[in-house]
């Protein structure tokens, strides 16, 4: 993914739900852009695969903007998690330096 992308609408009409699949993009890419600038792009790829796993873990497509969101904080605790274990996990394998 390039953490450079920004959101641009679709320009096909001629899809199912093009409301759904915008709200969907719309807060994809703006995870994914805020995901890239706290912890780089290597993890706003990571975080966003797990968004997309979630998205299909759940019943249905969310209909609202707020069960997007729902979705998205759901997966950014995930990430808060594992934000906060991975120093301690980094930590602990690494020898001391000896100055």
């Amino acid at each position: 993914m390039n953490p450079v992308a920004r959101y641009k609408p679709l320009t096909q009409s001629n899809l199912p739900c093009p409301d759904v699949i915008t709200m969907a993009e719309r807060e994809l890419s703006a995870f994914f852009n805020a995901v890239t600038q706290l912890f780089g792009a290597k993890q706003a790829e990571l975080s966003a695969e797990d968004w997309l796993k979630e998205l299909v873990e759940i019943n249905g497509l969310p209909a609202s903007v707020h069960e997007w969101r729902s979705l998205t904080a759901k997966v950014s605790m995930r990430l808060a998690v594992q934000m906060q274990a991975a120093p301690l996990s980094s930590s602990l394998f690494t020898e001391p330096q000896i100055a």
